[in-house]
């Protein structure tokens, strides 16, 4: 039956629905891997499986009177412990939230159990999805399932790496600067970043717990084992909250029509591409044009990576300013004359209200020629990462990451390909397209037009056809 773990959510609901199998068999063998697999990974840090069980128990029953919770009727799925649920410990790998217990679910949470998704777990993050691999005090290192010596990334990387590990169904996670994208990447599953405003992020750490800020950049999406799950899962979750609905809701507009007009952007002056990664990078593009997409290869649509990059830093690095502690706060205050990386951080911690507000004018500016671009094309391809998932490194704030066999400078950031979906609040979907020559996963980024996520996963559904998804043998 642990063949029946990697089954894509939407399969588990059809065969759940038919009587094939029931809600408590399927979270059974969930919970039974959890306890066998799970401590060599390190993914779900902490389990409901009493309430889980009852809840299962409870979807069998109506399911055996003809009756349906909805899309998600009985489908086992875990939550990153960064969103609130209910009577469940919620720490975002925060010390000071370890006895953190919310009597209510964040709202998305909510919304996927009235959908009759079984929530059975919490999975790990980096304290406060601040780094690009999953470590905390609490519950230390989330390893690779493809080689556990290798991070599994961050900061969903307890979500990708309890997919890949077939521990879970479906997985919540959140994204500001890629950490859903990333961790899919690098654990060969997938993961999409909603529109900005899409998904409400209310209940979601950071900020701290009770704060009603709707925060800059910041989503909740979803990681799955397929691009159909996604859409399943953002459909249920998108949306207003009870009192914005009275004024408006949310209609997802159409996908785009096959033939795409696919645009592809793998290089730039600021960052290297591994060639393992660009060779898998290159087998979508043909597996896209065998299926009669209009393909184009272009070069700096937006503009230098670089320059955008560092708008990108002003953005992102301003939202932690407020929630950090007051030491390392004061750290980010010593290194603010410094060059390189960890100063362009520092500084971006430090953002005045004026350089926040140039930053924003800039990313409006860089709006208006994303929304030209896709008049003329339909998606834009890019790397995710330059390079595979890399060996978990001695100091967390390290990245060794090295391309064609040479390490990359610390200050070539990570996530400066995902940026450029973030800082425009686009969707963007990261879908797994095989293995590198050294056996890690590799995915591709698909960013789309404002407000059209059912785009960016149609052509992930597209590339997932012509390049279906392995998974380790655990």
């Amino acid at each position: 039956m642990d063949e029946l773990a990697y089954f894509p959510a939407h399969r588990l609901a059809r065969m759940i629905a038919a009587g094939e199998i029931g809600s408590r068999e399927v979270l059974g063998i969930y919970l039974d891997r959890v306890e066998r697999i799970n401590p060599h990974v390190n993914a779900i840090v902490t389990l409901d499986a009493e309430r889980a069980m009852e809840q299962a128990f409870r979807a069998d029953e109506i399911r055996a009177r003809g009756g349906s919770l909805g899309p998600l009727h009985g489908v086992p799925m875990t939550v990153k412990d960064s969103v609130e649920t209910a009577w469940v410990r919620t720490t975002c790998g925060l010390p000071g939230l370890s006895d953190h217990v919310p009597a209510e679910d964040a709202p998305v949470v909510g919304r996927l159990r009235a959908a009759g998704a079984v929530i059975f777990g919490k999975t790990n993050t980096p304290a406060l999805e601040s780094m690009a691999i999953t470590e905390n005090p609490l519950f230390g290192v989330t390893r690779n399932p493809w080689d556990p010596t290798r991070t599994a990334g961050g900061s969903s990387g307890g979500s990708a790496a309890a997919l890949a590990a077939g521990l879970t169904a479906l997985e919540l996670g959140g994204d500001d600067a890629g950490s859903n994208r990333m961790p899919a990447h690098f654990c060969g599953v997938f993961g999409h970043k909603p529109t900005h405003g899409f998904v409400p992020t209310l209940g979601h750490i950071p900020p701290m717990p009770g704060s009603h800020a709707q925060p800059d950049l910041g989503v909740l999406g979803p990681l799955a084992r397929s691009a159909r799950d996604l859409e399943i899962a953002l459909r249920v979750t998108a949306g207003p909250l009870d009192d914005q609905a009275l004024a408006w809701r949310l209609t997802l507009p159409a996908a785009r029509p096959w033939p795409m007009r696919v645009a592809y952007w793998f290089d730039d002056p600021y960052t290297p591409l591994d060639d393992g990664v660009r060779l898998r990078l290159e087998t979508a593009v043909k597996a896209l044009k065998d299926a009669g997409a209009e393909v184009t290869q272009v070069h700096q649509p937006m503009g230098s990576l670089a320059a955008h990059h560092r708008m990108f830093t002003v953005l992102s690095a301003s939202l932690f300013s407020h929630v950090l502690p007051e030491e390392e706060f004061a750290g980010h205050v010593a290194r603010a004359s410094d060059q390189g990386r960890a100063g362009d951080y520092a500084r971006g911690v430090l953002t005045s209200k004026r350089e926040w507000n140039l930053a924003d004018e800039e990313r409006c500016l860089l709006r208006a020629r994303w929304a030209d671009f896709f008049t003329h094309y339909d998606v834009l391809l890019t790397p995710v990462v330059q390079a595979t998932a890399f060996p978990h490194p001695r100091d967390p704030g390290e990245r060794p990451i090295t391309v064609n066999g040479q390490r990359v400078s610390p200050d070539i950031p990570i996530n400066a390909w995902t940026g450029l979906a973030s800082a425009a609040l686009l969707p963007a979907t990261a879908a797994p397209v095989g293995l590198s020559p050294d056996g890690l996963p590799v995915g591709i980024q698909i960013i789309g037009p404002h407000l059209e996520d059912l785009t960016t996963l149609t052509l992930a559904a597209h590339l997932e056809a012509a390049l279906p998804p392995s998974f380790p043998a655990l």
